[in-house]
C-alpha cells in the first residue's frame, strides 16, 4: 500500500500548457478598448458660494412671481415654498431675510400668456355650403372691473377683440377654409401687467368673400343653403359672420393649461357653437436675476434642479432610507414654476433631469432606476439639431461618465452589491438595464460613435475585476506569521472563498449577465480564477510533500484537497471545455499526502472507539434502541471513515482500488478490536457484581452492540460504492480481483463477528439450559395422579420468565438466535429423557405434553421461531417416539396393524407371491364372508423345491375380535401355485370392522409333517374396504389379489416397546407370535435373494 502511494510524482505539464494556451488567447484578442469605455471622473455636484447665491436669487425670484393657480399636487403657500428653499441651500435665517429683501427689490419681470390656439370642432356653418372659413380674433384686455364677477355670469357679447382690445394688441390666426373642425395650431405671446384684472379673450369669425348670387347658387345643396342666401343679401356685402367666442379671467388660470372651451354665446339660436382647444403658460421675460442676465435658461434649470434633487437624496439618506426618484412637493412646485416661467421645452427639461440624475448618481447613493425615466423621454423626443454644440458635447460627456462609472460598478460588483443586502440583486440589474438603454439611444449612438459594444465592455470590466477580487483575497488571507501550516490555512481560506463566490456567480449573478447581456459570467470567472489558484497551490504542495508530511501537515493538504475538488466540480464537464485546465490533474499534488491522511483517519477512530467503549456502562439506550451508546459512536465512527472516503475520491483507477482496500482493512481491523474492548468493558464491569441478573444484562447488551456492529459492516459495499468503483477498476484489474480483495476482507470480519456473537448468545443459553433439563427431568419423579398440564407448569413458567428477559434486553436477531439454541438443547434433553422411559407410557405422556407446550412457546404466536425451525428431524422423531411410547399395549398393537396395512399398500411386486380372495360383508346377518380363491407363484420352501401350502385366516387386532378363532385352509401338496376354493363365514359386527388397523391377516404356511411350519409370506386386507360394510348388500363382491409380504427384518419400533413392557402379558404374547414370524421371514431371505 505504501509503496503504491507514494512513490515519485510523474506531473503531466498541464499548467504549462495552459499558460501558453492563455497567452496565446490573450495575443489574438481584439484592439484595446476605445476611450469612450475609459472611467472619467465625474462631475461634482457641489456648486461654489457665489454659484449657489446666484441659485438661490433665482430659486426666490420663482417663487416670489408666481403666476396662476396652484397646480392641485403642488404646495400653495409661498412661505413654504421658501423655507424649503432655506433648507435645500443651507442658508441662514439672516442670509435668507437679506437674500428675500434684495430679491423683492429686483425689477419684476415682464409678464406674458403664451397661448396656443390648437383647433375647434363643431362650430357653426355660416356658408351657403354649410361650411365656414374659420379664424381667430386672441388679445387681453386690461383693467376691466372683474371682481366679483366670473366667467360662466358674463353677459352674451360679440366682436370683444375688436371693440375692447387695442388694434396693435390683438393677434389673428390663419384662416382654414370650408371647414367645420379647423385646425391651427398657432402660439402667441401676449403680455399683461395685472394677472388680477385682466382677461383672455378669443373670438372666432367666418371669413366672407364677395360672390355672386350665381356662384352662391352654385353652391346651395339644401333648404338652410337658400335662407342663408337671403339671410346674406339683408347684411352688408364683405361683413364676417360671427362664430362664438372664449373668455377667461387670467387668475382663474393654472400655471399651464390644456383644455376645451365652448364658444359662447349659447342662444336658443345656436344652443352649441362648438368647442375650441386652448393651451396657456404663463411665462416671465426680462427676469431681473443675474443667472437669467448671465446664463442660459437650460443650464440654471439644470443647476437648480442639481441642487434641490441633492437634497433630496441627502435627506433620506439621513432618514436612513433610499431616495425612490420621487420629488417632495415643494421641489415639484418650484421646479415647475421654474422651468414653466422660463418656458424650457420638455425636451430640454429632460436633458436637464438626465444630466443632474446622471451626475448625482455617481457621487450620492440612489437607485439607477432613477434614470430610466429621462433616457426614455430623451430617445422619444431627440431630434439631434435642437441642440447647440456646447449642448451635444455636455450630453455626450454625461454618457460617457455614466457609462465609466457604470462598468467600475461592475467591475467591483462582489463589494459594491453585496448579497448580504437583499436588494443588490435588483440594483445590480436596474444598472445593468439603465446601461443598455442609454447605449441603445439614437442620441447616445450619435453622441459617441466610438464606442465599443456594451458586451464587451462588461466582460472585460468584469474579467478585470474576478482578478482584483482574487488579489484583495490573497492579501486579505495573508498570515501574520510565516509557515507553511499558515500559508496553508491561507491558501484553504482563499480557496474556499473563490469556491464561495462562483457558488453565488453560478445561483445569482450569472443569470442576471446572461438574462441581460448574454455573459456567461460563471464560466469566465471560473476560468479566470482557475488559472491563479492552480499556480499558488501547486507552489504549495511542492514544498509540503518535499518533506515527510507530519499529521497537521497531511490535515492540512486534506482540507485543501477536498476544497480544490469542489471547486473543480463547479468547472465544465471535460466534453465541454474549450482546451486545457490549469487544475486538471491536480490530485497528483497530493500523492505522497495518502499514507499521511490514511493513518490519520485510522488513528481517530481508533481513539474515538477507546474514549466510547471506556465511558460506556453496557445500559441499553431505550426500550427500543437495546444497544449502548458505544455502538452509536462506532456507527458515526464508521460513518466518518465512509465520508472521508467519499471525500477523498481519489480519481486514479488503480490508485483509488488499493484506498478502498486500505479503508475496509481498517474498518474491519476496527470492528474486531471493538468486540475485545467491549467484552474486556463487560468483565471489567461484572467484577465484584453480586446480582447475576445484572451480568446477563450486560451480556446481552454486549450481544446487542456486536449485532449492531454487524449490520454497521454490512452496509460498507454501499457506502463505499464498490459497484461504481468496479466499473472504474474494469480495464486495469484482473476480473474477478475487486471481489476476491474486497469481499473476502468483508466476509472474514463478519465471520469473526458471527463467532462472537455466536459465543456471547451461547453464553446466555447454557445458563438457561440448566434449568430447562432440571425441569424436564422432575417430570419424570411426578406421581401418575398428577395430570400431564400441571405437571409441567413450573418448566413452562421458567421459560416465560426467562424468555421474556431475553427478548427486552437481546435484539430480535439475537433472540432467535438464543432460541434456536434453546430449542435444539431441549429437544436433546426431551429425547434422553423419553429413551429412558420407553417402558413408561406415563412419564412419555407427560413428555409429549411437554413437547407440544414447548413448540407453542418457542413460535410464541408468530413472533418466535418459524414453523420450519421448529420441525426438524429431531423433532419429528421425538414426536413419534413420544406418542407411541405414551400409547397403550392395544393403540400400539393397533398402530402395528396400521403399518402393515400401509406396507401392504404400497407392496406392488408378487416376489414372495401372493393370494387372490372374494371378501363382502352381509349387514342383516351380520357375518364376514370370505372365498379364498387361491395363490400364486409361492416360495419353493421344501428341499425338493415345491411346498405344502395352506393359508391361516385370522381376524386382527385380536382384542378387537376376541372370540374369532383362526381359521385354515387345507393343505396342498406339493403345489406352488394352489387352488383353495374355499369360503369362510365369521360372525363379526360391522363396528369394529371399520376401526383403524382393523384387518384380515392371510398367514401363508409350507407345511411340515416333523417341524414347525414355514412362513410363505402375510397379506393383510383392510375390513373397512370389504363390500357390504357401507350399509348396502353388494351385488358381487370383486376379487383382490394381494401380494405376500415379510416383517421387516431390523424389527419393528412398535414390537421394541411392547416387548420392553414387561409385565404386560398381552403385549409379550403379541411380541412372541410377531418375532417368531419375523424369525420365520429372516431364514427364508436368503433364498429369496437367490
Amino acid at each position: 500500500m505504501a509503496t503504491l502511494l507514494s512513490h515519485s510524482q510523474r506531473r503531466p505539464p498541464l499548467l504549462r500548457q495552459a499558460i501558453k494556451i492563455r497567452r496565446r488567447r490573450v495575443r489574438e484578442e481584439q484592439e484595446p478598448l476605445p476611450p469612450a469605455a475609459q472611467e472619467i471622473t465625474p462631475p461634482s455636484h457641489h456648486f461654489s458660494p457665489e454659484e449657489r447665491a446666484l441659485l438661490y436669487e433665482e430659486a426666490v425670484y420663482t417663487v416670489l412671481h408666481r403666476l396662476g393657480k396652484p397646480e392641485p399636487d403642488h404646495v400653495t403657500e409661498a412661505s413654504e415654498l421658501l423655507r424649503y428653499l432655506q433648507e435645500a441651500f443651507h442658508v441662514e435665517p439672516e442670509e435668507h431675510q437679506r437674500m428675500l429683501q434684495r430679491v423683492q427689490e429686483l425689477e419684476k419681470p415682464t409678464l406674458c400668456l403664451k397661448a396656443t390656439v390648437k383647433q375647434a370642432k363643431g362650430i357653426l356653418g355660416k356658408d351657403v355650403s354649410g361650411f365656414s372659413d374659420p379664424y381667430c380674433l386672441l388679445g387681453i384686455e386690461q383693467g376691466a372691473s372683474t371682481l366679483g364677477d366670473s366667467v360662466g355670469r358674463r353677459r352674451p357679447q360679440k366682436a370683444v377683440v375688436r371693440h375692447a382690445i387695442p388694434e396693435e394688441q390683438t393677434h389673428r390666426t390663419q384662416v382654414i377654409t370650408q371647414t367645420l373642425n379647423p385646425v391651427w395650431d398657432e402660439t402667441f405671446i401676449l403680455e399683461f401687467e395685472d394677472i388680477s384684472s385682466s382677461s383672455f379673450h378669443l373670438d372666432m369669425w367666418d371669413l366672407d368673400t364677395v360672390e355672386s348670387v350665381r356662384q352662391k347658387l352654385g353652391e346651395l345643396t339644401d333648404l338652410h343653403g337658400l335662407r342663408r342666401i337671403f339671410k346674406e343679401a339683408r347684411k352688408d356685402k364683405g361683413q364676417d359672420d360671427f362664430l362664438g367666442n372664449v373668455v377667461l379671467r387670467l387668475q382663474d388660470l393654472r400655471c399651464r393649461e390644456d383644455q376645451w372651451y365652448p364658444l359662447e354665446p349659447c342662444t336658443e339660436t345656436y344652443p352649441d357653437r362648438g368647442q375650441c382647444h386652448l393651451q396657456f403658460q404663463f411665462i416671465h421675460k426680462r427676469r431681473a436675476t443675474a443667472a437669467s442676465r448671465s446664463q442660459p435658461s437650460y443650464t440654471v434649470h439644470l443647476h437648480l434642479l442639481q441642487q434641490l434633487v441633492s437634497h433630496e437624496v441627502t435627506q433620506h439618506q439621513a432618514g436612513s432610507t433610499s431616495w425612490d426618484g420621487s420629488l417632495s412637493p415643494q421641489a415639484a412646485t418650484i421646479l415647475f414654476l421654474h422651468a414653466t416661467q422660463k418656458d424650457l421645452s420638455d425636451f430640454h427639461q429632460s436633458m436637464a433631469q438626465w444630466l443632474a440624475y446622471s451626475r448625482l448618481y455617481q457621487s450620492l447613493e440612489f437607485p439607477s432606476s432613477c434614470l430610466l425615466h429621462p433616457i426614455t423621454s430623451i430617445e422619444y423626443q431627440w431630434i439631434q439639431g435642437r441642440l447647440k454644440a456646447e449642448q451635444r458635447e455636455e450630453l455626450a460627456t454625461s454618457f460617457s461618465s455614466l457609462l465609466a462609472y457604470g462598468l467600475s460598478l461592475i467591475r467591483r460588483f462582489r463589494s459594491v452589491f453585496p448579497l448580504s443586502v437583499s436588494d443588490s440583486p435588483a440594483r445590480l440589474q436596474s444598472l445593468l438595464r439603465v446601461l443598455i438603454q442609454m447605449c441603445k439611444m439614437k442620441a447616445f449612438g450619435e453622441l459617441c460613435p466610438d464606442s465599443a459594444p456594451l458586451p464587451r465592455l462588461v466582460a472585460e470590466a468584469l474579467r478585470t475585476g474576478t482578478v482584483e477580487w482574487f488579489h484583495l483575497k490573497q492579501q486579505h488571507h495573508q498570515p501574520m506569521v510565516q509557515g507553511m501550516l499558515e500559508a496553508g490555512k491561507a491558501l484553504l481560506s482563499l480557496v474556499q472563498d473563490i469556491t464561495g463566490d462562483l457558488h453565488q456567480c453560478q445561483r445569482t449573478w450569472n443569470r442576471i449577465f446572461h438574462n441581460t447581456l448574454k455573459i456567461d459570467l460563471f464560466s469566465m470567472a471560473f476560468l479566470e480564477l482557475q488559472w491563479l489558484v492552480a499556480k499558488r497551490v501547486q507552489d504549495h504542495t511542492a514544498v509540503a510533500v518535499s518533506s515527510p508530511v507530519s499529521p497537521e501537515m497531511g490535515e492540512s493538504l486534506f482540507q485543501l484537497y477536498i476544497s480544490l475538488k469542489e471547486l473543480c466540480q463547479l468547472g465544465p464537464a471535460p466534453s465541454e471545455r474549450d482546451g486545457v485546465l490549469a487544475l486538471d490533474g491536480f490530485h497528483r499534488w497530493f500523492q505522497p499526502a495518502i499514507p499521511s491522511w490514511l493513518q490519520k483517519t485510522y488513528s481517530v477512530a481508533l481513539a474515538r472507539v477507546q474514549r466510547a467503549v471506556q465511558m460506556d456502562q453496557l445500559v441499553p439506550l431505550g426500550e427500543l434502541t437495546k444497544h449502548s451508546t458505544s455502538a452509536v459512536d462506532l456507527s458515526t465512527c464508521f460513518a466518518q471513515i465512509s465520508h472521508t472516503a467519499r471525500q477523498l475520491d481519489w480519481p486514479d483507477p488503480e490508485e483509488a482500488f488499493m484506498i478502498t482496500v486500505k479503508f475496509v482493512e481498517d474498518t474491519c481491523r476496527l470492528a474486531l478490536v471493538y468486540c475485545s474492548l467491549i467484552k474486556a468493558r463487560a468483565r471489567e464491569l461484572a467484577t465484584g457484581q453480586k446480582d447475576q441478573g445484572q451480568a446477563a444484562n450486560m451480556l446481552c447488551v454486549v450481544v446487542n452492540d456486536m449485532e449492531q456492529l454487524r449490520l454497521v459492516i454490512g452496509k460498507l459495499p454501499a457506502q463505499l460504492a464498490w459497484e461504481a468503483l468496479e466499473q472504474r477498476v474494469g480495464a486495469v484489474l484482473e476480473q474477478g480481483q475487486l471481489q476476491n480483495t474486497l469481499h473476502t476482507q468483508l466476509q472474514g470480519a463478519l465471520a469473526g463477528l458471527g463467532h462472537e456473537i455466536r459465543t456471547g448468545v451461547r453464553t446466555l443459553a447454557e445458563q438457561l439450559e440448566v434449568g430447562i433439563a432440571k425441569h424436564i427431568q422432575s417430570l419424570l419423579g411426578i406421581r401418575e395422579s398428577v395430570l400431564p398440564e400441571d405437571a409441567i407448569l413450573p418448566l413452562m413458567k421458567f421459560l416465560e420468565v426467562e424468555l421474556c428477559y431475553l427478548n427486552t434486553n437481546l435484539v430480535q436477531e439475537n433472540f432467535n438466535s438464543l432460541l434456536t439454541l434453546l430449542w435444539t438443547h431441549t429437544l436433546t434433553v426431551l429425547a434422553e429423557a423419553a429413551a429412558s422411559q420407553r417402558s413408561c407410557p406415563p412419564a412419555s405422556r407427560r413428555l409429549k405434553v411437554a413437547l407440544q407446550n414447548l413448540e407453542i412457546c418457542f413460535y410464541a404466536e408468530g413472533c418466535g421461531l418459524p414453523p420450519e425451525a421448529l420441525h426438524t428431524a429431531t423433532f419429528k422423531a421425538l414426536q413419534r417416539d413420544l406418542e407411541l411410547q405414551g400409547a397403550s399395549t392395544r393403540e400400539l398393537i393397533q398402530r402395528y396393524f396400521c403399518s402393515r396395512l400401509q406396507q401392504q399398500a404400497e407392496t406392488t411386486t408378487e416376489q414372495l407371491g401372493a393370494v387372490t380372495l372374494k371378501a363382502s360383508y352381509h349387514a342383516s346377518e351380520q357375518k364376514l364372508r370370505v372365498e379364498l380363491l387361491s395363490a400364486s407363484s409361492l416360495l419353493p420352501l421344501d428341499s425338493n423345491g415345491s411346498s405344502d401350502p395352506f393359508v391361516q385366516l385370522t381376524l386382527e387386532p385380536r382384542h378387537e375380535f376376541p372370540e374369532l378363532a383362526p381359521r385354515e385352509t387345507q393343505k396342498h401338496k406339493k403345489d406352488l401355485h394352489p387352488l383353495f376354493d374355499e369360503t369362510f363365514e365369521f360372525l363379526v359386527p360391522a363396528e369394529p370392522c371399520q376401526k383403524d388397523g382393523a384387518c384380515l391377516l392371510l398367514t401363508v404356511l409350507d407345511h411340515d409333517t416333523l417341524g414347525a411350519d414355514d412362513l410363505e409370506g402375510e397379506a393383510f386386507l383392510p375390513l373397512r374396504s370389504v363390500w357390504g360394510l357401507s350399509g348396502t348388500e353388494p351385488g358381487e363382491a370383486p376379487q383382490t389379489r394381494l401380494p405376500l409380504t415379510f416383517p421387516a427384518p431390523n424389527g419393528d419400533l412398535i414390537l421394541q416397546l411392547l416387548e420392553s413392557r414387561k409385565g404386560d402379558r398381552e403385549a409379550q404374547m403379541f411380541v412372541k407370535l410377531r418375532r417368531q414370524r419375523a424369525k420365520q421371514a429372516s431364514q427364508h431371505a436368503p433364498r429369496l435373494g437367490r
